[in-house]
């Protein structure tokens, strides 16, 4: 299994994610999920871990968090094998209980820690298990919206001084409320599976970690590696499959096999990890929802087309020589 890239510096921001084993339950009862929050608060002085937002569902947790020192791995690790140790404990299993290892995405500052604070309580409404959020108590967000004090180790001042000074909660409310379109720009944003920022907050992350070259065991850092511009990329594979970019964005229609040649190129760029829905889709004249439509009918294809396969194999060989 490949090894996840960890980016770690002390005072970053993460959103951290983990799923359990084969899709497995996590919290059977209101005692694992008791159990879990009561491990937030030893981590967070055992580590110096500062906990902004968190949200406990049946089969994965969501956590904002901000270490103070560069021990991110090492005090997530602690939190994984203790709670999987008491839960099999308490609940007479055994074996792993969470997928692989735990995600993380390093975030910038301001904007985005809004966006991601109200994308983590949405959460149980996404998911159909409340109605209304107030409802659901599994989830920081009674601190946010509603003058319910949080515990000493949840720190919702940083985000919602953010707010305003006048009437914060009630804002933040309707800021979450607002949210409710904008899961899939969230995501459009983070890149390489790694960052969620602007390109200049991604471009100041890869000037001060990437390493001199490409490592086999973390394809993440490969993908970020790639310093090749778009117009550069988009030329060469351009060439490679013969396709006339610029005369397909003015034509009205165009024919089956300049379609495939374009969704291959499509496929590929967004395989990369360097861009987003949206900048492909201003390369090819398309909207972001078509983009991702194209992509997973290329997957689809790809799986029964063995012809297909081929040509798309051959032709990612070449763009990467």
């Amino acid at each position: 299994m490949a090894r996840q890239w960890r980016i770690e510096y002390p005072g970053a921001f993460y959103h951290v994610l983990s799923r359990g084993n084969n899709g497995q339950d996590i919290f059977i009862g209101d005692k694992d999920r008791r159990l879990f929050l009561e491990l937030l608060e030893e981590m967070h002085a055992r580590f110096q871990i500062e906990m902004h937002a968190y949200v406990l569902m049946d089969n994965h947790y969501h956590l904002l968090i901000r270490p103070r020192e560069r021990n991110l791995s090492k005090s997530m690790q602690w939190l994984g094998t203790t709670y999987t140790r008491r839960f099999n404990l308490s609940n007479k299993r055994f074996g792993h209980l969470f997928q692989g290892r735990f995600k993380n995405i390093v975030v910038e500052n301001d904007e985005y820690l809004m966006r991601l604070s109200c994308y983590i309580h949405r959460n149980p409404l996404r998911a159909g298990i409340v109605g209304r959020l107030i409802d659901y108590r599994w989830s920081s967000y009674r601190f946010y919206g509603y003058r319910k004090k949080p515990p000493a180790w949840l720190n919702t001042e940083s985000i919602l001084k953010k707010v305003g000074s006048e009437s914060p909660r009630r804002k933040y409310r309707r800021m979450v409320q607002r949210y409710s379109e904008e899961t899939a720009k969230i995501w459009e944003d983070v890149k390489h599976g790694l960052i969620y920022g602007s390109e200049d907050f991604a471009n100041k992350i890869k000037a001060r970690f990437l390493m001199d070259g490409k490592n086999d065991e973390l394809p993440q850092h490969n993908s970020m590696f790639v310093s090749v511009g778009s117009d550069e990329l988009l030329k060469r594979g351009s060439d490679i499959l013969d396709y006339d970019l610029e005369n397909a964005k003015k034509s009205k229609r165009i024919s089956a096999s300049e379609i495939e040649k374009r969704d291959i190129l499509i496929h590929y760029l967004r395989s990369t990890g360097l861009f987003t829905n949206r900048q492909v889709g201003r390369f090819f004249g398309l909207t972001y929802s078509s983009v991702s439509h194209r992509v997973r009918n290329l997957n689809y294809r790809l799986v029964s087309d063995k012809n297909l396969r081929r040509k798309y194999e051959k032709f990612k060989s070449q763009i990467q020589a």
